[in-house]
Order: C-alpha cells, then sequence, then structure tokens
C-alpha cells in the first residue's frame, strides 16, 4: 500500500524581507512584460510562450540554463488577491504533469514586504530531487533578481 506523505514533509518554504512596499512588489509580481525579466535564478531567462496573470490564466514559458538547458514550465493560476496572495499549480510544461501547488503571500512590514513562497510537492521524491538540487538557493536569488528588479537590492 502506497501512503502518501503528509503536506508538510513535502512541502518547501522560500522567503525574504524585500525594502519595497508590497504594491511595488505585487505589481512586479502581476505585470506580464516585468515576471519574466526577474523570474527565474541569477543566470536563468525566460521565454514566453503565453502570459495570462490573472486567476483562471496560465503562463507557458521555458526557464532556460546558463549553459542553454531549456526546462519548460507552466504555470496555471487558481487564486489571486491582490498585495496579499496569489496560487498556483507548477506543471512540467504545457499539458506536462503537474508537480507542486505553489502559494505565495505579501505581508506588508512598514512599507518593508515579506515575501513567502511555498511549494507543496506532489511527491515526497519531487520534494526531495528539488532540494537536493539546491531549489531553495535557485529560490533565495530568484527573490534576489525581484528586489533588484524593484529597486531593493538589499534583504532586510
Amino acid at each position: 500500500m502506497n501512503v502518501q506523505t503528509p503536506a508538510a514533509q513535502r512541502t518547501m518554504r522560500i522567503e525574504r524581507v524585500i525594502d519595497a512596499p508590497v504594491d511595488r512588489i505585487w505589481a512586479a509580481w502581476t505585470n506580464a512584460d516585468s515576471l519574466p525579466q526577474w523570474w527565474g535564478p541569477d543566470g536563468f531567462s525566460c521565454r514566453t510562450d503565453r502570459i495570462d496573470l490573472r486567476e483562471g490564466g496560465e503562463w507557458v514559458f521555458d526557464m532556460i540554463g546558463p549553459d542553454g538547458t531549456v526546462y519548460p514550465n507552466w504555470h496555471l493560476y487558481t487564486r489571486m488577491t491582490p498585495n496579499e496572495r496569489i496560487e498556483y499549480t507548477l506543471h512540467w510544461g504545457k499539458d506536462g504533469p503537474k508537480h507542486a501547488d505553489s502559494v505565495v503571500t505579501f505581508e506588508d512590514q512598514g512599507g518593508r514586504t515579506h515575501v513567502l513562497m511555498e511549494m507543496t510537492f506532489v511527491t515526497q521524491e519531487e520534494h526531495d530531487n528539488a532540494k537536493g538540487f539546491g531549489a531553495v538557493e535557485l529560490g533565495l536569488q530568484t527573490l534576489g533578481k525581484l528586489a533588484r528588479a524593484v529597486g531593493a537590492d538589499r534583504a532586510a
């Protein structure tokens, strides 16, 4: 019998306080022109096929690594609460299998923003593989690129 690992054990948390107001962070995250410019770890770029950043929308894109490796992605947006929360599912490319549910929350801290990304992977194996290749560190690099994109280069 295959027993599912509890969600808490399959969840990865990546967080950073960015020295910029929530509305500026929200705008960078929900603007179809800006999101692909900063999304992904250092040295990675995005090639967007389709982007519709709204509840019920999607973002179909390839992450391109520094060595040219292409990583197909498909985000399906299930909830967007302005300046507070974004929920989406992550798939391995357009029509590919789901590998995680993601929740991003934005908390005002007196002009700064606490950004928390939580990814709950479908299986424990996917969680462990992601953690093993450095997904937490790569996620922190992504949040660093976000900070630079909104003009807040330092972590608070």
